[in-house]
């Protein structure tokens, strides 16, 4: 079996880039170790970035309809984060299972083309010039291209020979699935004690996702978590248990913050989780990996479709590896802020928190930050959802998974890879947006032309693979 482009692991990550490669003609196979899919999740928050990111895919709507809406985050005791100053269409934070993500994605993969095969089970690769040989415990597969998104324990990255440096930062944290007689009003409740600390968001079901850890019980994470045990650490941290009834699912892992050096070796790439891991503070985490696959899908597309300027694929560890090690201080930062024993470095925290929470220009790093909404590259910031000339907006427009020039000026040509519109308000300026969501260039109308073609290409590409 061979095909142009294969992806492991069927993770939010994957899913996405198997819906962008499928979406932009490109044939695509996503294989994932599992048999059957599963409600059992550890991610429930999706920022305002990444929630953009997926209504340039026509996924947002249908995904917040489903969600909770938290535009406040309380960090810690006094510490309030206001994500209303988000300049974006979705200032703040939504609660829902990360499954209901990948459902939509593997949705809109499948719409596309791409093929999902389950119950294959990765044991190594090896690559030359040409292409990837991929190993299955049951077959040999060839492949123009690799992505592993297979996660903390990447196969991929470790048949690529590539270190996983970093260390454990949290170990026996527990999860719940439970049933609580009394809720919290609070859409998100997290608190931090010093020697504990808990988080309680919703599935929307009636059920409810409880993440903890207790500094006086450290122990394998093989040992089975008791509901009497969830209940003593939920009221020490909250002051109540929420009347927890039942559970469906109880379990115990520790968290790493590990990022590998690179993130592509040739012809094969790391993105999510397989790429970088860090604390679930901050619920950073599925959303990394998404604003990954993101910024590789467009790129691995425009080269195998023959018009990507040079130097665009290695683009993808450029800029995205700073962002992984931005995650893994911020996420490390929290954590460790919530990690503090003493009641008087606290009560500093939290003093100190609160005022700094108060002063506009922090709240809008700090947001920013969290968010994803504050994440630029060098020489290309990201492109604010701007409304077109005759309705619409510009995040609508990318759903072409095209660049989109913003002109009031005429540009004929790149059809296939150049929407040109204009935006209500005309500067007299031209601005080009990647397919990401984020400004290539922007500059005075009457070079718009020239810019084009240097960040696109021929009009004519010699191999026009998928379309």
């Amino acid at each position: 079996m061979h095909t142009t482009v294969a992806i492991i692991g069927a993770g939010p990550t994957g899913l996405l880039l198997a819906g962008d490669l499928a979406r932009a003609g490109i044939p695509v196979t996503l294989f994932e170790r599992r048999s059957e899919t599963s409600n059992l999740t550890r991610a429930f928050g999706v920022h305002a970035r990444t929630l953009e990111l997926l209504d340039a895919r026509g996924l947002a709507d249908g995904i917040v309809a489903g969600g909770a809406r938290v535009e406040r985050l309380r960090l810690f005791d006094r510490i309030r984060l206001d994500l209303t100053v988000l300049p974006s269409r979705y200032p703040f934070l939504l609660i829902t299972p990360q499954f209901r993500v990948e459902d939509a994605l593997a949705a809109r993969a499948r719409e596309a083309g791409a093929r999902i095969e389950r119950g294959a089970r990765l044991t190594g690769l090896r690559q030359d010039g040409d292409r990837v040989t991929l190993e299955f415990s049951d077959r040999t597969v060839t492949a123009d291209y690799v992505i592993g998104t297979d996660g903390v324990n990447s196969t991929v990255r470790q048949s690529l020979g590539l270190p996983f440096p970093g260390r454990a930062v949290l170990t026996s944290i527990m999860l719940a699935d439970v049933r609580l007689a009394a809720p919290p009003e609070d859409v998100l409740a997290v608190n931090a004690v010093g020697d504990a600390f808990a988080m309680v968001a919703p599935f929307g079901d009636g059920w409810y996702r409880i993440f903890a850890w207790d500094r006086r019980h450290q122990v394998a994470d093989d040992t089975p978590v008791t509901l009497d045990e969830m209940r003593e650490v939920t009221r020490r941290v909250h002051g109540t248990d929420f009347g927890i009834t039942e559970a469906r699912w109880l379990s115990r892992f520790h968290s790493d913050e590990r990022q590998a050096p690179r993130y592509r070796v040739g012809r094969v790439f790391l993105a999510g989780d397989a790429a970088h891991v860090h604390s679930p503070a901050g619920g950073q985490g599925m959303n990394t990996g998404l604003q990954d696959a993101a910024n590789l899908s467009w790129k691995l597309a425009a080269t195998i479709q023959g018009w990507a300027p040079a130097g665009l694929l290695d683009s993808y560890e450029t800029e995205r590896h700073p962002v992984g090690k931005l995650v893994l201080r911020s996420s490390g930062a929290l954590i460790r802020m919530a990690m503090i024993r003493t009641a008087p470095v606290r009560w500093v925290r939290n003093t100190l928190g609160s005022l700094l929470m108060s002063l506009p220009p922090v709240v809008r790093r700090a947001a920013g930050v969290i968010s994803g909404i504050g994440v630029t590259y060098a020489g290309a910031p990201r492109a604010a959802d701007v409304t077109l000339r005759g309705g619409g907006r510009l995040y609508e427009a990318l759903r072409e998974g095209r660049h989109v020039l913003l002109t009031s000026q005429a540009l004929s040509g790149y059809g296939d890879r150049l929407l040109v519109t204009a935006p209500e308000q005309d500067t007299g300026e031209a601005s080009l947006i990647r397919p990401d969501g984020y400004v290539a260039w922007r500059g005075p109308a009457r070079e718009a032309a020239t810019v084009v073609g240097r960040f696109l290409g021929p009009e004519q590409v010699s191999h026009p693979v998928g379309r």
